[in-house]
């Protein structure tokens, strides 16, 4: 399948865009919900039997069957987890669907630049909810990066790429064996220099590893792993050579625990979840953008003048007199009242002479 717009796949799927070229947005016609269908291509097998078309039909049912399955195990109606759909195979690609509420993506999210320590809690909380729900089905998501992580319009965060990643790990041991250095080429290919990837372990703890990866690139905007290559990678999360978690501020602590290597010193999804709750309980309260503006705004223009001790004053704790002159002394009397209090004075003088004139004449 690689049409456009209109195009139905599966019979069901109505495409509605198409962002990447193994990728699109669509209509499921059945429900009317909006769904992300994520394609991987499947190349030929090379085998020795007499029916390679055959081979390639039955690796793709044991793909498509293996989804299925992760898809069937996965809570349902979880708040913080993306449904999927299910899969099927069209052509020679493998396309897995998954709900698609409207929002966008951390990844997206990021493009502007580091979210503040407090915003990434939010959204790692959400996210480690997520995944106790999985971790509680017997699930591992593997797949949890900033481009299967969902913002919806609420500012809320919801955790999809389940079926996605489940599928790039089934073609990588089809294609490559259960182990070994070819299953690592393969995915290496399929999975790229992605640094949330590829945990030292698997299971739950390599799922919370990777919640460390994300949220330290969340608050900096950056992986704490070179990502110029795989191999780079790779040796980088062995040897334990990474960014220090300092530079994650307030999260610092809980990215520090989330990256040890040795997997029973980490946190579980329940315990992190419970901690960025009591962090964000005693967040401080939003800077009010607005009253700032104002504040400085109003700031006076001249520059501010130390205080003195006053000749025959009373000392340096008195202190010089606000206002728009910067600490000049503000005059008594207004500057349009001095003419009319002048006119009235001399006319108060005229009368007084008159009334003197008349008393010493009488």
């Amino acid at each position: 399948m690689r049409g456009g717009p209109g195009q139905l796949a599966a019979g069901r799927y109505r495409l509605t865009d198409r962002p990447e070229p193994l990728c699109a947005y669509a209509v499921d016609e059945r429900t009317g919900e909006s769904v992300l269908l994520r394609a991987l291509e499947l190349p030929g097998l090379l085998t020795t039997g007499q029916d390679p078309e055959g081979a390639a039909a039955a690796q793709a049912d044991r793909l498509v069957r293996r989804v299925a399955a992760v898809g069937s195990a996965a809570p349902t109606g979880h708040p913080r987890l993306l449904r999927g759909v299910g899969a099927f195979v069209e052509g020679e690609l493998l396309w897995t669907v998954e709900e698609r509420p409207a929002g966008g993506t951390a990844a997206e999210l990021l493009v502007a630049g580091p979210l503040p320590p407090y915003r990434a809690a939010e959204l790692a909380a959400d996210l480690a909810g997520a995944l106790r729900a999985l971790h509680g089905a017997g699930l591992t998501h593997g797949n949890l990066t900033a481009e299967s992580v969902l913002v919806c319009e609420d500012g809320a965060a919801m955790l999809g790429g389940l079926l996605a990643g489940v599928a790039q790990e089934a073609l990588a041991e089809e294609l490559g064996g259960p182990g070994g250095r070819r299953r690592y080429d393969v995915r290496a290919v399929l999975v790229g220099p992605v640094a949330e990837r590829w945990p030292l372990d698997g299971g739950p703890a390599g799922d919370c590893w990777a919640l460390g990866v994300l949220l330290h690139r969340l608050v900096t905007g950056r992986s704490p792993y070179p990502e110029g290559g795989v191999p780079e990678l790779v040796t980088a999360v062995r040897d334990g050579r990474r960014e220090h978690s300092a530079v994650c501020g307030p999260l610092g602590p809980l990215v520090e625990r989330l990256l040890q290597p040795d997997p029973v010193r980490r946190p579980t999804a329940e315990e992190v979840r419970r901690e960025l709750a009591e962090l964000l309980a005693g967040a401080p309260e939003p800077v009010d953008e607005e009253r700032v503006a104002r504040a400085v705004t109003l700031k006076p223009e001249a520059p501010l003048v130390p205080l003195r001790r006053r000749r025959g004053g009373r000392g340096a704790g008195d202190s010089v007199s606000g206002g728009s002159g910067g600490g000049v002394k503000p005059p008594r009397i207004p500057p349009s009242l001095v003419g009319p209090l002048l006119v009235g004075a001399v006319f108060v003088l005229l009368a007084l002479g008159i009334a003197a004139v008349v008393l010493f004449a009488g």
